[in-house]
């Protein structure tokens, strides 16, 4: 329940997925306008709860022409989270985990299957802003994402967690 590799992801056009047909998936939707550039985002939020639902999303965006998300709820059921601390982490933790996966394996479905695509696979949006309670984590957010080799996006550009992960959150 609580492994973004290992479970099932949602579209809400695809239904339910596998990582590796969301990859598909994603290479698929590149294809269609290969001349395009592309953004991959990954984004997490959390429901403010004691056993909180954390939405997790990866997002493939066309340049300045829409895109296309995919949505896994993780769960964990005999985990509580007990301050707001430890879901935006726990939400961090599970962005880049993800990402990190992403990195080396869509890479090479992209080279095998569409070399000619080109997208930029460097952000993960943190639901964490400088104004409200998350104001005082932004550096240990920012440094998390940063040390796993991603370049961090906060509120208000970071969409893919605060808009898309939140509507299911």
């Amino acid at each position: 329940m609580g492994d973004p590799i290992q479970g099932q992801f949602f579209n809400p056009t695809k239904g339910s997925l596998t990582l590796d047909k969301v990859m598909g998936e994603i290479i698929l939707y590149m294809k269609e306008q290969n001349q395009s550039l592309y953004e991959i985002i990954v984004g997490c939020d959390s429901s403010a709860v004691l056993e909180p639902t954390f939405p997790l999303v990866i997002v493939a965006l066309r340049k300045h022409a829409g895109g296309r998300f995919f949505m896994q709820r993780i769960k964990y059921p005999n985990r509580k989270f007990h301050n707001l601390h430890d879901r935006i982490l726990q939400e961090v933790l599970l962005s880049c985990e993800l990402a990190l996966h992403l990195r080396s394996n869509f890479k090479e479905m992209v080279q095998k299957e569409a070399p000619e695509i080109k997208y930029d696979f460097q952000y993960i949006h943190a639901d964490v802003g400088q104004k409200g309670p998350t104001k005082d984590m932004i550096r240990e957010v920012t440094g998390l994402i940063r040390g796993n080799g991603f370049e961090p996006k906060i509120k208000p550009e970071s969409f893919a967690s605060s808009s898309v992960a939140d509507r299911f959150a």
